[in-house]
């Protein structure tokens, strides 16, 4: 599945934000007292987009292809404003209100890619750059049956702003595949990196 007009987006300009016009985000200042009790201040960001009565933001979802050749796992190209690059990411999304972080993760991998899944598991609360903000997600693994007629016949139900390219890797060569596609130009997200990370410490320690 390609969407060529992932590759035709640019940054024309930047800004400063008006707090007035932000629609997705806000900025803080947060005081606090250090170890010392020493009084400190830290600047941070917040979304503002966290239904009401749920503790996550978001979900990442990890799903696999079961295949003759291997185990391959769900990916996408898509442009992001703030990095100016195509990312490869997995899927992922924002939780709706009402929902649990595992049906997020099916409706979100249903609407970016048209893949129907089921459920494995959900991670802990991960908290993305704890440093910076306090956005955080689940990681939903999911399990994707070839055999289903929805899964031969792909129908994504992308919104008119989203453009997103679907593909898959061999997750045996996961961390190789970043490393090229890094060299290509592409920018890489780091809940994808992690996945390839951690299956080359499990090789380099025999884990499995």
């Amino acid at each position: 599945m390609t969407a060529p007009e992932v590759y035709e987006a640019k940054a024309i300009s930047t800004e400063p934000l008006a707090e007035s016009e932000a629609v997705w985000t806000k900025l803080v200042k947060k005081t606090y007292k250090d170890p010392r009790g020493v009084t400190r201040t830290w600047e941070s960001a917040e979304r503002t987009t966290r239904p009401r009565g749920c503790n996550i933001d978001s979900v990442g979802i990890v799903a696999i292809l079961e295949k003759e050749t291997g185990p391959e796992v769900v990916l996408q190209k898509q442009y992001r404003p703030p990095l100016d690059k195509v990312v490869i990411e997995l899927p992922a999304g924002l939780i709706d209100e009402g929902e649990t972080a595992e049906q997020a993760a099916i409706r979100e991998l249903r609407e970016e890619t048209g893949y129907v899944a089921e459920v494995l598991e959900a991670s802990p609360v991960m908290f993305n750059d704890p440093g910076f903000c306090n956005t955080n997600l689940k990681m939903v693994h999911v399990s994707v049956d070839m055999n289903l007629a929805q899964n031969q016949n792909l129908q994504p139900e992308l919104e008119e702003n989203e453009f997103i390219e679907v593909f898959h890797l061999k997750l045996a060569n996961l961390w190789q595949e970043c490393i090229r596609l890094e060299a290509e130009g592409y920018a890489i997200d780091a809940r994808t990196a992690n996945i390839a990370e951690g299956i080359e410490i499990a090789k380099k320690f025999k884990l499995s």
